[in-house]
């Protein structure tokens, strides 16, 4: 188990080989905040810290566990592997969802970690991030924006689901597996 504190540092470290040489490049964020509910709701509430358990997700989360907790999926495929134990959020969309006027904050959106200075949405599948000293995740998809962000903030769904070309479909979490 993890204990991961708001306000610490993250570190993303993308490997890649060419012509049989790795390369390993490093990009440094930081964990603006935590969260985690142990009802299944929409939003999650902001936390001093989480506890990360691997294979599990976040310890007391409703989204935690071996098999998928997505309320929609889990009464369809219950014993479907949970590939988003835990969920990750850029603070950078924050801002932009702010202009077009709507007030997101860190867990409205569901997320168990905001990050900043991190462009999740554009990692490739497998990267692996390390959270703290011990934690590392690994990227395993995008969430893809449900109907119920709209009951949250109506219209906020549309403002969610890019329309240009080139790059992720949606401005959404990320889904990771500890």
């Amino acid at each position: 188990m993890f204990r991961y504190l708001s306000q610490e540092a993250c570190r993303l470290d993308t490997g890649s080989s060419h012509n049989g040489h790795h390369a390993m490049a490093t990009f440094e964020g930081r964990v603006l905040k935590v969260a985690s509910d142990a009802q299944h709701g929409f939003s999650k509430r902001a936390k001093e810290s989480i506890n990360l358990v691997e294979g599990h997700g976040v310890e007391g989360d409703a989204h935690a566990g071996q098999f998928v907790r997505h309320r929609f999926l889990a009464r369809r495929w219950s014993r479907l592997p949970n590939l988003r134990q835990l969920h990750l959020i850029s603070s950078e969309l924050f801002e932009v969802l702010r202009i077009l006027g709507y007030a997101v904050g860190p867990g409205d959106l569901g997320e168990n970690v905001t990050t900043e200075r991190l462009e999740l949405e554009h990692l490739p599948l497998g990267t692996k991030l390390r959270l703290g000293q011990d934690a590392v995740v690994e990227l395993t998809g995008l969430r893809t924006p449900c109907r119920l962000i709209d009951r949250f903030q109506k219209g906020l769904r549309r403002k969610m689901l890019r329309t240009e070309s080139g790059g992720p479909k949606f401005r959404l979490s990320i889904g990771f597996q500890i």
